[in-house]
């Protein structure tokens, strides 16, 4: 998956200026995808410029002007196009998981500290999560609700094996 696809998929819902679109990721797709704001903006004028999104300047009094955009036929094909492709592997990146790999000269004390940092980031992203509203019906309700308690679930799992972790480790240290 590219960002592209992920913001063909957020216009499809409905069209959106580029700050609207910060907001959906954080908002709705930061669970499985990140961009922050400069991201999102040159991904827009890369679509725009392929013509795959269409963009309206709204003028407004007091305010700076505001851009929205909104998917072409062009960019609904695109999206189409992805959206029947196979799915592609998942090409890992775990920044946690490499430091824990490598941890063993932070000794269990230090192991301990890295194992509790996460905990508690991924217990706050929980939270953030759980915060989410859920969509109330039609078929992409139930499927923004699937992606999001998959994220629940992820994390669920992730704080279960991090303390099955955290009490291994600890045995080491007696």
């Amino acid at each position: 998956m590219h960002l592209r696809h992920a913001i063909l998929g957020l216009l499809d819902v409905a069209p959106q200026s580029g700050y609207d679109l910060g907001r959906a990721f954080a908002g709705s797709v930061a669970h499985f995808w990140h961009a922050d704001q400069s991201q999102i903006y040159r991904t827009i004028d890369r679509l725009e410029a392929d013509g795959a999104v269409a963009t309206e300047l709204i003028v407004q009094t007091g305010r700076p002007d505001r851009r929205v955009h909104a998917l072409t036929d062009i960019g609904r094909a695109e999206l189409h196009a992805w959206l029947r492709s196979p799915v592609e592997a998942p090409l890992p990146k775990e920044p946690f998981l490499a430091r824990l790999f490598f941890a063993e000269p932070l000794g269990v004390d230090g192991v301990l500290a890295l194992l509790d940092e996460r905990a508690d980031a991924v217990r706050a992203e929980r939270e953030q999560l759980a915060e989410i509203p859920r969509s109330a019906q039609g078929l992409g309700a139930v499927l923004r609700t699937a992606t999001l308690d998959a994220g629940l679930r992820a994390a669920d799992a992730e704080l279960a094996w991090l303390a099955d972790v955290r009490d291994s480790v600890k045995k080491e240290k007696q």
